[in-house]
């Protein structure tokens, strides 16, 4: 029987992903409902016994619209229809440090690196495709952020991988659709209040019409070569021996000090979030632009001075 294109292609896609795995190990698919989760675990449980692996599937009830505990059911039966075992639901309390957005995808990364321990899993799969990683860029661009953040989302990262990042999403609507798979729409991926969405719904079909059909291709392409860029860059910063020697920094290429600075100010108890670039290039004003300034205040209650030729935080 001929398979239609879109689901051989996320076939391949997921085969391709899951083949350096030994038998016997278990993937984990999270799966929202949505077509892109839905057509991935869909994939994953056709693909994955051919490699002898296990393979199950995760979904989280974040608590956030009316008779969410039914809709995760509805979304674990479906995993279970497709023949995936384990199928765990997990239920998270979302805060609100950082905004709605931030706070769910904090509380949904927390809830999947739990189960993903719990049934020690070798792998945990997500549904982002090449549209995602566009908007990705995008949101990347308006906030002013560097390459490591326009680099967009790795395909892996510890567990976490993500086999769908050159597939659009239009392909895993038509692969439900071949399948046959009911697909839940989330009414937060159509809310313009969510950044996020503005940017899908607005920003990205804006740049399509003005610039021709390839533009995601192109961001995705973008993140893909920044990424390369940025993992040699954040490698030679962290083979710079000594960190805190004035004259060596001051030496280096502002792309690789700005690195060796961060990492150094992190390394020290400043905390990873609230560290800004403004914070960055305060410190590096201090190798750069020496007149004698006093220490930078940084978050955690910490500072950075200098004293003769050499850096250092308390």
């Amino acid at each position: 029987m001929r398979m239609e294109p879109a689901v051989a292609a996320i076939r391949l896609a997921v085969r391709a992903d899951l083949a350096d795995l030994a038998p016997g190990d278990l993937v984990l698919v999270a799966v929202s409902g949505g077509a892109d989760s839905l057509s991935l675990a869909a994939a994953v449980a056709a693909e994955a016994p051919k490699l002898m692996l296990r393979a199950g599937a995760v979904t989280v009830d974040h608590g956030l619209q009316a008779d969410s505990a039914g809709r995760a059911a509805a979304v674990a039966a479906a995993c279970t229809d497709l023949g995936l075992d384990p199928v765990v639901i997990e239920t998270v309390k979302v805060g609100a440090v950082g905004g709605p957005e931030a706070a769910a995808r904090e509380a949904r990364y927390a809830a999947l690196g739990a189960v993903a321990q719990r049934t020690t899993a070798t792998a945990l799969l997500l549904g982002h495709t090449l549209d995602d990683q566009a908007e990705t860029v995008l949101l990347g661009l308006g906030r002013g952020a560097g390459a490591r953040s326009l680099a967009g989302m790795p395909a892996r990262r510890d567990l976490l991988r993500r086999p769908l990042l050159g597939v659009r999403r239009s392909a895993t609507l038509e692969a439900c659709q071949a399948l046959g798979l009911a697909v839940w729409s989330d009414p937060h991926n159509a809310d313009p209040a969510f950044t996020r969405v503005r940017v899908r719904e607005g920003a990205l079909p804006a740049l399509v019409d003005a610039l021709g059909p390839g533009v995601p291709e192109a961001l995705a392409r973008t993140a893909a070569l920044l990424r390369a860029d940025a993992d040699a860059l954040d490698g030679w910063a962290a083979a710079v021996a000594d960190p805190a020697a004035v004259s060596a920094l001051a030496a280096l290429p502002g792309a690789v000090r700005t690195r060796v600075l961060r990492r150094a100010a992190i390394a020290a108890g400043v905390p990873a979030g609230p560290l800004s670039a403004g914070h960055v290039r305060a410190i590096e004003a201090l190798v750069t632009e020496w007149h004698g300034q006093g220490p930078v205040s940084l978050p955690g209650g910490l500072v950075a001075e200098r004293s003769y030729d050499r850096l250092s935080f308390r």
